[in-house]
């Protein structure tokens, strides 16, 4: 089988690394092509993960999207006509790759974890073949999509899957610096260029404000905000991409308005806070009833102290969650086996 996968943002190099080594293993030929924004590019080359760059992120407006959308889904029909055929095309969450699937006919599956992307789900759901959800997004969530009859639902984090072979590497803290036995925060900048986080998020600022000049990693999205962040000082900002896994299970604290680095957070066992404004997804709502990541909502809360290594809330190599990233090839592959 002939797999093509496409790459849209940073944590899809992360979510469908151990599928890609999967389906080679198998014996599958599977090629990747990746858009060049955020670290995406430099992930794929930190995981050694031969690929295509295709297209940039054009901007955070509707009408920006769509034609970035439009540009790139032409221009991956292109690339995939002159190295296909292909029998299955992946995507996390990509319109790009859906929109040129369905032109080029080749079955296609989708995987994302926070239902209410509208815009982009209306789009991916309705083109793929097969649609990937955690277990816990209510089916019945996914209609305005026209997805109920597409769904796979597998159980738990999408992390527990990806992050089900690793093992933290204490070099990320010598490489950027820190020293373990001082209290070490890793904050994730929110996706100011994403549609559905529209909100002024005055109590991220006054996060940062009250950590800078402690040991303080700043992960920010994109070029404006890391120039943003050099000009105030007092954060350590990397110049490239860094084993932010490894960082946050040596982290005391993690505070993210994004999602993805939430949940790495989780599955690891480090404290974590979301400031995320938009609607709570199903998988965040869940966390949050079970008391395993807490909402942000007055600065008080934020305390950066040191863990102890025998702190009952960060669990042991063999305590934590490790999923079986076979169940996520099976799923995903299942438009091609139908085909």
């Amino acid at each position: 089988m002939r797999v093509w996968v496409d790459f849209t943002n940073s944590p899809h190099v992360l979510v469908l690394r151990p599928v890609i080594e999967r389906l080679r293993t198998q014996g599958h030929e599977v090629r990747v092509t990746a858009r060049d924004f955020a670290q995406t590019l430099a992930l794929c080359d930190r995981f050694g993960i031969e690929h295509t760059a295709i297209g940039r992120h054009r901007g955070a407006g509707l009408l920006d999207k769509a034609r970035g959308l439009a540009d790139r889904s032409v221009a991956l029909t292109r690339w995939a006509r002159k190295h296909g055929p292909f029998d299955l095309a992946i995507g996390h969450g990509s319109n790009d790759i859906t929109v040129a699937s369905a032109l080029l006919r080749i079955p296609c599956s989708t995987t994302f974890d926070y239902e209410w992307a509208t815009v982009q789900h209306n789009v991916n759901c309705r083109l793929a073949q097969a649609v990937v959800i955690p277990e816990v997004i209510p089916p019945e969530r996914m209609d305005r999509y026209g997805a109920r009859r597409k769904l796979a639902r597998y159980p738990g984090l999408k992390e527990e899957y990806y992050l089900a072979d690793f093992e933290p590497d204490s070099a990320v803290l010598s490489a950027l610096s820190l020293d373990p036995a001082e209290p070490i925060a890793v904050v994730r900048t929110p996706p100011a260029v994403s549609l559905y986080h529209r909100f002024e998020n005055d109590v991220f600022g006054q996060v940062l404000e009250r950590l800078r000049g402690r040991q303080t990693v700043v992960l920010p999205r994109t070029p404006e905000q890391r120039a943003e962040l050099g000009a105030a000082g007092g954060f350590i900002v990397p110049e490239q991409a860094i084993d932010a896994q490894s960082l946050i299970a040596y982290a005391d604290l993690v505070v993210s308005a994004g999602g993805t680095m939430n949940r790495e957070a989780v599955a690891l066992g480090t404290p974590v806070f979301t400031v995320f404004e938009g609607r709570l997804g199903a998988v965040d709502e869940r966390l949050i009833a079970e008391g395993r990541m807490a909402r942000l909502e007055r600065l008080d809360q934020v305390q950066l102290v040191k863990r102890e290594e025998s702190d009952p809330t960060r669990p042991s190599a063999a305590e934590r969650v490790r999923r079986d990233p076979e169940l996520l090839v099976e799923m995903l592959s299942r438009p091609a086996n139908r085909a």
